[in-house]
């Protein structure tokens, strides 16, 4: 079944891509949740016609998504956690904890479109973030203990 997506769906694309998904996917989830349409040929259509006309405007939406980019590779982003006997957690850091922390820092990107896995220990650690679908970047933090 040949859909449209309307909105960003993980691990399936992004929006306006033409995807093929299994026939109970579609119907059951995808178009009612109003996630994806029927990639009918007037849809076809619509939609090329649509990238078309969007395409001047997805340019400066790029740059301004290299912008901010070339931004986040330029901060030291620092997360205290409460640490017990050797260097490990209570609790854990995760995508929730990196946003708070670049808001912090006066950059607000939703915590949804960052990437991290749990981590459990201080140190140094990779985050992706996705500012489009062409731009993400690689984003390095430490977890350092926090001060009583």
């Amino acid at each position: 079944m040949e859909l449209i997506l309307k909105q960003d769906v993980e691990n399936l694309g992004f929006k306006d891509d033409i995807v093929t998904v299994k026939s109970g996917y579609g119907r059951n989830f995808l178009i009612p949740q109003k996630q994806a349409v029927l990639a009918t040929i007037s849809a076809k259509k619509v939609l090329a016609e649509n990238l078309k006309q969007r395409a001047f405007k997805e340019k400066k939406i790029v740059d301004d998504a290299n912008t901010i980019a070339e931004a986040l590779k330029a901060l030291e982003i620092k997360i205290a956690a409460k640490v017990g006997a050797g260097n490990k957690l209570f609790g854990s850091v995760n995508n929730i904890d990196v946003a708070a922390a670049l808001e912090k820092e006066g950059q607000s990107i939703d915590k949804k479109f960052i990437t991290v896995a749990t981590v459990k220990r201080t140190g140094k650690y990779n985050a992706v973030v996705r500012l489009h679908r062409e731009v993400s970047v690689d984003l390095e933090f430490e977890v350092i203990p926090q001060a009583d």
